[in-house]
Order: C-alpha cells, then structure tokens, then sequence
C-alpha cells in the first residue's frame, strides 16, 4: 500500500544532489524522512484531504545545510550577549549599533563583539580605533574580538576585567602599554589566543533561563540561514559534561531545531589522556539519536599539538613534547576505536601529527576509525597523500574568506592560491567537509563559506584561488551537505534529498545555482525543514512559523537588532528627522521612532 505524503512541497526548483535525479519540482515528506520526489503530478499523487501542501512559486530548494566545525553549544549560551556585525558594511555603522547597545546594557554585563567580521568587509577597510570605542561607549565595558589575533577593550572594561598598569603580561599574550606602562586597551594573541579566551571567560554571564532562550534563538538564526545540522567542534572554556546541560535540557524537551554531533574537547593541558580515559569509558561513539550523538574526540587532543591561525604572526612551532603527548592520546582512543578530529593549520604541525598517527597504526590499525584534520590550510600534495592512504579526511571552513589579506601579506599571493588546497582534496578522493569555525573567528552565515568556494574571494572582495582552486556551486553546495554528513558517519541518512533519507531542507530567498555570485553572501532561507517539520518561515510562509519565547534579557542585542533585517535598523535609526547627533540614540528624544 502506497504510503501517503504529510508535507508536499511543488512547483520549485530542486536541487536533490541525488545522482539519479539530481533536479526535481516536488518533494514529499513523511514520518521524518523524504518519502518521494519528481514531478508535481508525481508528487501530488501522494497526497490526501491532511496533507500540507505547500506551492514553492519556483523558489530554489537545497537538501538543509550542515557545518562540519561548528561551535554551537558554546555559541548558544552567548548568542543573546553578542552583538554581532556580520553583514555590517561600513565601520560608521558597526560603532552607530555599538554606541546604541552600549547605552542599553546593564551594569555589570559587557557589550560583546566576538567574532564573524573582519576590517576588510568595512568600507573604510579598516579596524576601529580604541579612541573610537571610548567616544561612542565611554561607560560601559566593551569587548571586541578580532579573528583570535587581537582584542580591543574599552576603559571600562578593563576596569571590569581588572587589567591594570601592574597586570604582567601572561604566558603566549601581550598587553599593549603606552609609554607610561599603561594598558591601552589592546590585547594580542602572541603566539596564541588564550589572553583572548581568558579575558572573555572573565565577563559575566547569562543566568540558565537566559542560556536555555538564548540557544533556542541561536538556533534559530542558523536555521534562518539554512542550516539544519552541525558537528560542534567543542571548544576553549567548553566543559563536559558542564555546559551541555542547556543542550541537553532542550533535547530532552525536543526543542532542538539543528542535529548535533557533538565532539568532546579536553580542557586540561598535560591532563587531557585523564579526560579521554574517563570519558571513553562513559561515552560511546555514536550514542544517541538523530538529534543529538556523540562523535568522538576533539579538535583539542592535546594543547602541545595546537597550532592557532594567527597570520599577523609567524608561524609558530610547536614543543618538542608533542609527539609524546600526542601518541598517548591518539593511542588510546584508536584502542578504543574512538573516532577524533585534530585542529592543524600548517603543513609543518600536519607533518609531525602523521608521523605519530603512522607510527601508531602501525601497532593498533586505524582501519574503520573516521578520523580527520580540521583546517589544513598550507597542507601540500605529499600530506595530502599520506592523508588519503591513512584512511582520513579534511574538514575546511571559510577563515581564509576573513584572514586570507593578512595570508597573502604574509606568504604571498602563490602560497594563498592553494590555501587550502580544495580542488586537490577533492580529486584526490579525501572526504572533505565544509564548515565555519564559528562564532569567535569566521560568521555562522554558510552562505560566506559558499560565495568564499564557488568565487575564490574573500569578503572584502580580495581575490585569493585561480579556476584550478574554486568549486562550481554544486560542488560546494555538495561539501556542506554530503560531505559534513561523512564526518558524523551519517552520510547514509543526510545530505541528498532521496527517498528515505532525513526531510532537512532549505527553500531560499533567491535561486543559488543561478544568481550573480555577489547575491550569494546575501542568501537566506524562506523556509526551513529538519525532520519533516518546518523550523523557520517568512514572508510568504510565515503561517507555518515555529513560534519561540521574545529574547530575553530584553536588554540582549538579538532583541533589537535584527539580523534579517539589519540594515534597516541602520537605516531606520540613522536616518531619524530628531536626530542632531548621528551618534544619539533616537528613541530617548520621544520623536516617535521606533525603538529597534
């Protein structure tokens, strides 16, 4: 007996990236999973008097996008402390959002820019001046990550965070001084980003019923991008099992609205074979379901292997205890037949970790383990090699779309043009995943992730990759859905829209395959499905909308800023007739502007 459609999309544009039918214009939906696909009258047969039927008006349909280096968990519990300038197009109107959440913010909690921006997608093409953040906050503490080089922190906040003229430089950080000794607010990741991490950790934070709204709406934002799924890479100050307590809290209530694969991260430098050995014998890979799934270790193994992506410095070195730490490590979770994942930059740390990982499987056989590199940057030909026949694969994410300037003033436009070496990956036969790195580097936004593939460009326009390194748009879309389900061991239940595999789906705002490639960045989703249910609607769908609590604290910055709506904010608040100086709020003059 035919088994009836509960959802049926018709009349659009889809993109299956299934081999035998790789375009269709329907797609029906049942039990969690796409039960069919064809043509309208194919699809509409499947149909009864309860079946939704929804007409896509051409609109281009993608299988629901999955990001294989995610930070979600840690990103959920702060997303509502975050004002984030993703999108943002000129410095003028970043500090005009930055002046407007600093006069809302109540003491003691800081204004937070961590991450998904970059100097070269202002106009001005430059960074703010300290000078800049004091004028337009001069009262409230003020955090501003850039990428994991730098941070800029207001006078206030350095008071909040107690760094004074006496405060010593720590261990890989420094604090820029004038030239009385004073802090004047810079702190620079030398060689790495942990004077970063630390000094954000110190900030206050959300109490649980904030936490628990603020990931719902994190969820939500990514789903507005199309985002159905990710593998969370864990993360600096992500403590298990500690902070999945809200993750945990909303699958229970199933009010989760992305699948999670999750990795678990050591947080114990000279202690992290401890953390493995307790948690190999109290997790299992693979445990869980659909929704949310352990995926082994990583992307810290050990701290000696780690080498950040700060180009505005060299390259560093790792220690000489690496490989020691490294093979107990690896050693022990091949045993156990863990899979894992490494954070590698550069082909000298990449070189030094395969030669642990071949000594290794030389005694216990990585045969059957998913195991891969993430990042792998300046990887060359001969790693890539030794990659493949150890059976791994590479996750890649857009960081060089928000660094590649400072690659290219470092290494060259030569060495850039193969950094990473997509194509190659790809021909090679390596599974590759795509993927982001965010929240405290790149953006969230995947449609970065594939403008920065399919053109070779990073978001300030700089043009990195010849032909030879760029992907067709199907390629890309293909990576960062079949090539992230790989990753998690799912790529038999995800990432094609084929009968019987996952209904996650996106229906965008413009057709990807066919829009000039500027549009890309721009890209959205109008309507989205994870497991058959819709997640996320507007505009023409907005009746089938997933109804969730207001942000809360009001004070949050996704309360009043948009990010769908973003530049009208700035529009709408710089544009008011009360306004004298660019810089006031409007709402505080009563002239009847809406308070945003």
């Amino acid at each position: 007996m035919q088994q009836t459609a509960q959802t049926i999309l018709y009349n659009g544009n889809i993109t299956t990236l299934d081999a035998k039918q790789p375009q269709v214009s329907a797609i029906a939906i049942a039990n969690g999973k796409v039960l069919a696909i064809g043509t309208d009258h194919e699809i509409r047969a499947l149909a009864n008097h309860a079946t939704l039927l929804i007409d896509l008006h051409g609109k281009r349909v993608i299988p629901g996008l999955n990001d294989s280096h995610l930070h979600l968990i840690r990103g959920g519990l702060n997303y509502n402390m975050e004002l984030r300038w993703e999108g943002v197009k000129s410095l003028t109107d970043a500090l005009h959002l930055l002046k407007l959440q600093a006069e809302r913010t109540p003491a003691p909690q800081w204004v937070r820019v961590v991450g998904g921006w970059s100097e070269f997608q202002f106009k001005e093409k430059r960074m703010p001046t300290l000078a800049e953040i004091n004028a337009v906050a001069p009262n409230t503490p003020v955090f501003i990550l850039h990428l994991y080089d730098r941070a800029l922190l207001n006078g206030a906040a350095l008071r909040a965070a107690g760094i004074t003229k006496d405060t010593p430089d720590p261990v890989a950080g420094l604090i820029e001084r004038d030239a009385n000794g004073n802090p004047t607010g810079m702190l620079i990741a030398k060689p790495n980003a942990l004077i970063l991490y630390a000094t954000l950790a110190s900030g206050p934070k959300l109490p649980l019923a904030d936490q628990v709204n603020s990931t719902r709406h994190f969820m939500r934002e990514l789903n507005r991008l199309g985002l159905t799924s990710c593998i969370d890479a864990g993360g600096g100050f992500q403590n298990y099992p500690q902070d999945y307590a809200v993750i945990d809290q909303l699958h229970k209530d199933q009010q989760m609205t992305i699948r999670i694969a999750y990795n678990l991260f050591t947080q114990n430098p000279g202690k992290e074979l401890n953390d493995f050995q307790t948690w190999t014998k109290n997790v299992v890979p693979y445990s869980g379901d659909p929704f949310y799934r352990h995926n082994g270790a990583g992307e810290m193994l050990v701290f000696s292997a780690a080498d950040f992506e700060d180009f505005l410095q060299p390259r560093p070195d790792m220690p000489v205890n690496m490989e020691q730490d490294l093979t107990a490590v690896v050693r022990h979770l091949v045993s156990k037949r863990w899979p894992f994942r490494l954070h590698a930059t550069y082909e000298e740390t990449i070189v030094r970790t395969l030669n642990v990982f071949e000594a290794i499987n030389t005694e216990v056989t990585f045969d059957g383990i998913r195991w891969f590199i993430d990042h792998a940057e300046t990887a060359t030909i001969p790693t890539l090699e030794r990659i493949k026949k150890l059976g791994g694969g590479i996750a890649i994410q857009h960081r060089m779309a928000y660094q590649g300037e400072y690659f290219i003033d470092r290494y060259g436009a030569k060495a850039a043009a193969q950094a990473p070496r997509i194509r190659t990956m790809l021909e090679m036969g390596i599974p590759v995943g795509g993927g982001t790195d965010a929240t405290r580097v790149a953006s969230y936004n995947p449609f970065i992730s594939l403008y920065w593939l399919s053109t070779g460009k990073t978001v300030g326009g700089t043009k990195m990759y010849d032909d030879d390194n760029i992907l067709s748009r199907e390629e890309a879309l293909r990576i960062w859905t079949a090539g992230s389900a790989y990753k998690s061991n799912e790529e038999t239940v995800k990432g094609t829209l084929s009968a019987g595999m996952y209904a996650d789906l996106a229906v965008l705002t413009q057709d990807y395959m066919n829009i000039p490639e500027e549009a890309i960045k721009d890209l959205s989703s109008v309507l989205t499905i994870v497991d058959g249910k819709i997640v996320y609607a507007v505009d023409d769908y907005k009746q089938y909308d997933l109804s969730l609590p207001p942000v809360s604290p009001d004070w949050a910055p996704p309360a009043h800023f948009d990010p769908a709506n973003l530049a009208a904010v700035i529009t709408h608040t710089q544009a008011c007739s009360c306004l004298n100086d660019p810089w006031l709020n409007p709402w505080a003059f009563g002239c009847g502007c809406v308070a945003y």
